[in-house]
């Protein structure tokens, strides 16, 4: 009698393995090839929305003005000795007097600042001749050190800018300027002029849309810059007294000044 030939087990369970495992490597790979098609695909239109995009880009500009409400001034005293303690000493003294003075017309100790300090060597010049005829070059000499000190003065009580000039070149500062008119809180009138552009803007698309006949869909874009100014220069002049002007104290207008935001703005259309 033949004996029967009998496989073994674990050859039929291997064979059933590989069908298994061949049908979902082929299924991975098909679906992976999906994706990578749709990829390509959708990567042709990448960008092409906003390419294609139509769009009107508008201006619009606001202006506020309003009277400053604080100015800035400085006020130097330059002194010049044969020795640096001596110029330092001259200087200090008519500087604190300065100080005084201003601070004396109401103006606070925040609003006081010393924003330069120096000490500089001073030379003469002087010629050298062997006679009369020829010249042989000349030589720097020192002659002694030159001292200077800044401040810078914020002044509220606009009403006493010219009081405040009078009493400080009194009291010894011998140069002033750079009188500044500014407002310092500007954020409510920013917050004024920029409505007022946007305003303007707004308006300025919709007829530009009426006249191309289109349609405003949305804004796409906005962007802004503002700057102020002081539209209107001071006045200055002296006011002479009904005694003949002992004093003369200068009277100063500051003007207005000007907050000016301008917007950009870009609709899509249809």
């Amino acid at each position: 009698m033949d004996k029967m030939e009998i496989k073994p087990k674990y050859e039929v369970l291997t064979s059933s393995t590989i069908v298994i495992f061949g049908l979902f490597l082929i299924i991975v790979i098909i679906f992976f090839a999906v994706q990578i098609q749709n990829g390509i695909k959708s990567g042709k239109y990448i960008g092409q929305g906003s390419e294609n995009r139509n769009t009107i880009n508008v201006t619009g500009v606001g202006e506020v003005y309003s009277k400053p409400d604080l100015a800035t001034m400085s006020f130097s005293v330059i002194s010049s000795a044969k020795t640096v303690e001596e110029a330092t000493a001259g200087n200090t003294g008519k500087m604190n007097s300065v100080i005084g003075a201003v601070k004396g017309q109401g103006v606070e100790d925040k609003d006081v600042v010393t924003v330069s300090y120096n000490i500089v060597p001073t030379y003469d010049y002087i010629d050298a001749y062997e006679d009369e005829i020829s010249y042989r070059g000349g030589k720097r000499v020192l002659s002694g050190y030159e001292a200077s000190q800044t401040l810078m003065v914020k002044i509220r009580d606009l009403s006493k800018i010219g009081t405040i000039i009078d009493a400080a070149t009194a009291a010894g500062a011998n140069e002033s300027g750079d009188l500044r008119f500014t407002i310092e809180d500007e954020d409510s009138l920013v917050a004024e002029a920029r409505a007022k552009a946007i305003e303007k803007a707004k308006a300025k698309a919709s007829q530009l849309a009426g006249e191309l006949g289109v349609s405003l869909v949305k804004i796409t874009g906005f962007s802004e810059n503002n700057h102020s100014n002081q539209d209107y220069s001071y006045a200055s002049k002296m006011m002479d007294s009904a005694e003949g002007a002992a004093n003369a104290v200068p009277s100063i207008e500051p003007g207005q000044n000007k907050v000016q935001v301008t917007v950009n703005i870009a609709y899509e259309i249809y």
